[in-house]
């Protein structure tokens, strides 16, 4: 059976759906921003956050299987979620504006490409190959 148009054999969304989960993370962060801007907790501690969901590329260190699993973990919107409806339900603003940026990070980097890993390699996403794509008749081709 054929994959339909949209979807690469590797699993990732191609066209307009793509397209249009990269503009959606555009709009997510963009939202997050200017939540965070009305909560005023401060443009530093935005600076000082905003790359720490990074910190779980390090989890690749343990292979892929684990860096894939830690990585999604570290950029899905669902413990960010939580953690701004903890933050909400108790009153308090930390742990929202920390949320916030946590969504913020997710949405630039869907917006620009990065999407969830796969297991079988740190460059295949769910938003497609990142990186340079190995050239027809490269001798190292790896399945990454």
């Amino acid at each position: 059976m054929p994959a339909p148009d949209d979807v690469d054999p590797a699993g990732a969304v191609t066209g307009t759906p793509c397209a249009l989960l990269r503009l959606e993370g555009l709009a997510v962060a963009v939202a997050a921003i200017l939540a965070y801007r009305h909560l005023d907790a401060g443009w530093g501690t935005f600076a000082l956050l905003i790359l720490a969901p990074d910190l779980s590329l390090l989890s690749y260190l343990a292979g892929p299987g684990v860096g894939a699993a830690l990585y999604n973990a570290a950029h899905s919107y669902l413990l960010p979620a939580l953690l701004a409806g903890i933050g909400l339900a108790l009153g308090r603003h930390w742990p929202a504006a920390v949320a916030l940026i946590w969504v913020a990070h997710i949405g630039i980097d869907r917006a620009l490409g990065y999407g969830l890993k796969y297991p079988r390699g740190f460059r295949l996403t769910h938003l497609g190959r990142i990186g340079k794509a190995p050239r027809d008749g490269d001798q190292k081709r790896s399945p990454d």
